[in-house]
C-alpha cells in the first residue's frame, strides 16, 4: 500500500507541475483585433490591441501628451494598404506600416513608420518615419471604454481612418486615385472582343464622363441584352441626363414591362419615378 501511495504522489506532482510549467489560460489584457475594409481597389487592413480605461485617465496621463504613442497596446498598431493611397494629402505607396501617434491637447502628429518589428514604441526612430501628418481631435459625447479603430464615410475614393478612445476621436483622410485606374480598364478593356458596354456605360454616368459615350455603349448593351431591364433603366436614365426625355420615356416603359413580367417591383417603381421626372420637367 506504501508503495502504491508514493506511486500515486509522485504521479499527482508530476501532473500539477506539468500544469503549472504551462500557465493559466487567461483572458488578455488588451483583445487584439483585425480588421479589413474593401477601400477603391483593394483593402485595408489594420492589425492591433485594444486597450480598456479601467476607471484611469488616458490622455495626458496614461497615454502623455507630447510622447510617440504606440497607438494601443503591445505590439504597435500595424496598417496595410492594398494599393497607392493619400493619407492626410501625402503619398503612400503599398505595403504594410508601424502606425504611431503623438497625442497633444489640441493637435495629434500621426506617424506612419516603415519599422515594424519593434515592441511598443521602444527603439523607435524618427528615421524610420514614412511620413507625419497633423490631425485636430475631437471630443466624444460619450465615453468609449475600449480603443477602437475603423473606418467611416466609405466612398469609391476616400475614407476615413478613425481612432477613438475615452473621451477623443482622431480621424484621418485615406484617398486613392480610382478613376484613373478604371478610365484606363476600360480604355483597354474596350479594345478587346468581350467589351464591357454596360458596366463602361453606368462608370461613365455615375462618374459625369461623357454621355455620348455611354449612350453609345448602353445601346450596344441593350441590343445584346433586350430582356435586362436594369440595363434599359440606365438607358433610361442617360438619356434624360442628356435632354432626351421622350427618347427617356420611351426607354422607361420598355425596362418598366420587362421588370413587370419579371416581377421585379424595385425597377418597376424607378421607371415610373424617372417618368415622373422626365414629365415635369417638360
Amino acid at each position: 500500500m506504501k508503495k502504491i501511495s508514493l506511486i500515486l504522489s509522485f504521479i499527482y506532482i508530476s501532473v500539477s507541475a506539468s500544469v503549472f510549467a504551462q500557465g493559466l489560460k487567461m483572458p488578455a489584457a488588451s483583445t487584439t483585433q483585425t480588421i479589413s475594409q474593401d477601400f477603391a481597389l483593394s483593402q485595408i487592413k489594420i492589425s492591433y490591441s485594444r486597450p480598456n480605461v479601467k476607471g484611469r485617465t488616458i490622455f495626458g496621463d496614461l497615454v502623455p501628451y507630447g510622447q510617440v504613442w504606440r497607438t494601443g497596446a503591445n505590439s504597435p498598431t500595424k496598417i496595410t494598404f492594398g494599393e497607392d493611397v493619400s493619407f492626410e494629402g501625402q503619398r503612400v505607396a503599398a505595403g504594410e506600416y508601424a502606425l504611431y501617434t503623438i497625442p497633444g491637447q489640441t493637435e495629434w502628429t500621426i506617424i506612419l513608420s516603415k519599422n515594424t518589428k519593434l515592441w511598443g514604441a521602444m527603439g523607435y526612430q524618427e528615421a524610420d518615419d514614412l511620413l507625419r501628418v497633423k490631425v485636430k481631435p475631437v471630443a466624444l459625447s460619450q465615453n468609449l471604454e475600449t480603443f477602437t479603430v475603423n473606418f467611416a464615410n466609405i466612398m469609391a475614393n476616400t475614407c476615413d481612418l478613425q481612432l477613438s478612445w475615452d473621451k477623443t476621436l482622431i480621424s484621418v483622410k485615406i484617398g486613392a486615385d480610382v478613376d484613373t485606374k478604371i478610365m484606363s480598364s476600360i480604355d483597354a478593356a474596350m479594345q478587346t472582343a468581350n467589351k464591357p458596354y454596360y458596366q463602361a456605360a453606368s462608370y461613365y454616368f455615375d462618374n459625369g464622363k461623357d454621355l455620348k459615350k455611354a449612350l453609345i455603349w448602353i445601346e450596344e448593351a441593350t441590343k445584346a441584352n433586350p430582356k435586362a431591364y436594369y440595363m434599359e433603366h440606365l438607358k433610361a436614365k442617360i438619356l434624360l441626363k442628356s435632354g432626351m426625355k421622350a427618347e427617356a420615356i420611351a426607354s422607361a416603359n420598355r425596362s418598366m414591362q420587362v421588370a413587370e413580367a419579371e416581377k421585379n417591383q424595385d425597377y418597376v417603381i424607378l421607371n415610373q419615378k424617372l417618368i415622373a421626372e422626365a414629365n415635369k420637367s417638360k
